[in-house]
């Protein structure tokens, strides 16, 4: 367990440094340059050998492989440099928008999980053959609806028709909701799915027929012995799930006009601010390998069998 850990964790050390240099090219490899969108206009008076201060400043005009060394440097020791177009600390914005993305990614996973875990239950415990066949043909529904259109919908309809949620100053759960629900409704397909499969794979398992034999209730078969072991490969799909709804917010809040890692996103690809933009890219990649390596750390608990494996391999 303790060398796989320590595997891992060398294998997550060098995805983050691919992903911090592969964005550094990319973002190096665009056209035009972030200090003079910002400062070249002449609304703000500034005469040319003030932009080139500013470029000095910024570190425009260094060598591509000297800017390389020092970004690096930066994101080791933690300093993101500086944003061009607000002129505070990389770090300052990431901390102030992060945590509105984790509350809406977060409380969108656990609405998508129950929401798939409901739809899997419910499909193997009723007795109704065209209700079944419905909720089992559900997910394939719900993953073909995009996110932005479910939100447009909702907010015309919850917003504007029913006028159930207010579009001018919500408060802080209130403007969460939609949101959380047009995420959770195409996110919650794909768990749906391996949960109905897996459920029925188990199902078919000699201890569960077993279980039948004694008289145990169908309800209580289903949660106590057959749910715990379909959980399994979902655990692994709903960590890449979290990694992607921390990196693909910038539709999601957008949408629903949300302050977050999503819009900062969207503005500094608009006045190409490089070093917020790869900054979001590094740490979005750390939340990514983060939840993983939370996952395969959890396998362990929910299935004792991988804890008796790996007291076999260490006894080996």
């Amino acid at each position: 367990m303790h060398a796989q850990l320590v595997s891992r964790i060398g294998q997550s050390i060098l995805v983050l440094w691919a992903a911090f240099t592969l964005s550094f090219v990319l973002l190096q490899a665009l056209p035009g340059d972030a200090v003079l969108i910002r400062f070249l206009g002449g609304d703000l008076g500034l005469s040319p050998e003030q932009i080139a201060e500013l470029r000095v400043l910024y570190g425009a005009d260094a060598p591509i492989w000297e800017q390389y060394i020092v970004s690096l440097s930066g994101f080791l020791t933690g300093n993101f440099g500086y944003s061009v177009i607000s002129g505070t600390p990389v770090a300052t914005e990431i901390l102030t928008n992060l945590p509105p993305t984790l509350w809406l990614a977060g409380l969108s996973l656990a609405a998508a999980a129950l929401l798939a875990i409901t739809i899997a239950l419910t499909a193997n415990l009723t007795g109704f053959a065209p209700l079944k066949a419905a909720l089992e043909n559900l997910p394939s529904l719900m993953i073909s609806v995009p996110v932005f259109w479910l939100g447009i919908v909702m907010i015309q309809m919850f917003s504007f028709q029913l006028g159930w949620v207010s579009v001018i100053n919500p408060g802080p759960w209130e403007q969460l909701a939609l949101p959380v629900i047009a995420i959770a409704v195409p996110i919650a397909a794909p768990l749906a799915q391996i949960l109905l499969r897996n459920i029925e794979a188990v199902s078919r398992q000699p201890f569960v027929q077993v279980a039948r034999a004694k008289g145990a209730a169908p309800a209580h078969v289903l949660v106590r012995h057959i749910l715990g072991n379909a959980l399994l490969p979902s655990l692994t799909i709903a960590g890449l799930l979290f990694g992607e709804l921390i990196a693909g917010a910038v539709i999601t809040e957008t949408v629903f006009g949300l302050n977050g890692i999503g819009r900062l996103a969207e503005r500094s690809v608009r006045f190409q601010d490089t070093a917020v933009l790869q900054a979001i890219v590094v740490i979005s990649a750390f939340a990514f390998l983060l939840i993983n390596l939370a996952v395969d750390l959890l396998y362990p608990l929910v299935d004792p069998r991988l804890r008796r494996d790996d007291v076999k391999g260490a006894t080996a």
